[in-house]
């Protein structure tokens, strides 16, 4: 199995010409009666190798962070030990160093990007915990802010070195970590503000994908992976912090207005991932629409078989949708002006 980052790297290297793996995107997109375009690849699998070396790695790094936690330091008994995430980061690093730079292993890769920045993290907040021990909210947020920067200054490392698609994501969440501790260090803090910096965040990082997935409109380079990894990360904290905004779960239920409300956003989130081509807005808010339509059921007087109508209505949608992606993907791209979708994904057949 190859993906599209690996028909590209065979380009690049010479061992195959771009005419010959165009020809080859467009044979593939003639059997799937769809073009690649619309396929929103990105590289998880290799083979199942990937999955074997991820868990030998899991295991590998709780076993290190374990052993690390035995190494005090100083640290009280009830403070974790920053010699564990130092660990984990070195041993998350070294492994990378084989299985990222030389084998190029996608699963591997991301685990062991999480370990080392995970690790690295870790290991700041455990010292911290020691330096200021019961730190009041204030200091709290401007530690925040600050192993978010450290944080972020790893990832960039990682990525001179390894160039890991996710890391940009990575290092773009630390960055939003930084804004929100140090304004929360300075705001006074009424609830929403949180949810306000986190939509902030959200949006910020989602404009970053948009420039990364207008760098490459045909979706065939690395840059298209980086924005994937961008649009997951960006999603959830867009959907989180509005849907927490319109009030969805305070209390048990919510009312017919306000689940109309939620409906509504999720299907202008559907016009925005059909016009962008990507779908990581439409999952990451499900789980919310599930909840106004389960809602909106049971308000209509069907308790008992509410769950199974939401469940029905909602999959039945989203496999329809999956299936004429393309073609509503048409009708959205009609109905914007030339000056956007000529910076949007290409629609149709991919140019060589």
């Amino acid at each position: 199995m190859y993906s599209e980052s690996d028909l590209q790297d065979a380009v690049t290297a010479g061992a195959i010409s771009a005419t010959s793996a165009q020809a080859l995107r467009d044979h593939v997109a003639s059997l799937r009666a769809t073009p690649m375009v619309d396929e929103e690849h990105f590289r998880l699998l290799s083979g199942f190798n990937d999955i074997f070396v991820a868990i030998a790695s899991i295991i590998l790094l709780v076993a290190v962070g374990w052993l690390g936690n035995s190494l005090r330091l100083g640290a009280a008994e009830h403070h974790p030990s920053l010699m564990s995430g130092l660990l984990v980061a070195a041993a998350s690093w070294g492994l990378a160093e084989y299985f990222t730079r030389q084998r190029r292993m996608a699963l591997p890769s991301i685990l062991l990007l999480c370990g080392f920045v995970g690790g690295v993290a870790f290991a700041l907040g455990a010292l911290a915990a020691q330096i200021f021990p019961g730190a009041d909210g204030r200091t709290g947020s401007l530690i925040l802010s600050g192993v978010a920067a450290f944080s972020m200054i790893a990832t960039w490392l990682h990525w001179r070195r390894f160039m890991v698609p996710i890391t940009v994501a990575a290092g773009a969440a630390a960055a939003a970590g930084v804004v929100a501790g140090l304004v929360l260090a300075t705001a006074p803090d009424n609830g929403t503000l949180p949810f306000l910096l986190l939509l902030a965040g959200g949006l910020a990082i989602f404009a970053l994908a948009m420039r990364w997935d207008m760098s490459d409109r045909a979706r065939i380079t690395r840059r298209s992976d980086v924005a994937f990894w961008l649009h997951l990360t960006a999603a959830p904290m867009i959907a989180h912090s509005l849907f927490h905004l319109l009030g969805v779960f305070n209390g048990n239920d919510i009312s017919v207005v306000k689940a109309l409300m939620v409906i509504a956003l999720y299907v202008a989130f559907g016009l925005i991932a059909l016009a962008i081509d990507r779908r990581a807005l439409l999952v990451s808010s499900l789980a919310y629409v599930l909840f106004a339509l389960y809602a909106l059921f049971k308000q209509a007087g069907a308790v008992e078989l509410s769950a199974a109508f939401t469940a029905l209505v909602i999959g039945s949608s989203l496999l329809l949708l999956s299936a004429l992606w393309h073609h509503a993907r048409t009708l959205v791209m009609g109905g914007l002006p030339p000056t956007l979708t000529d910076r949007l994904p290409f629609l149709d057949r991919v140019p060589a």
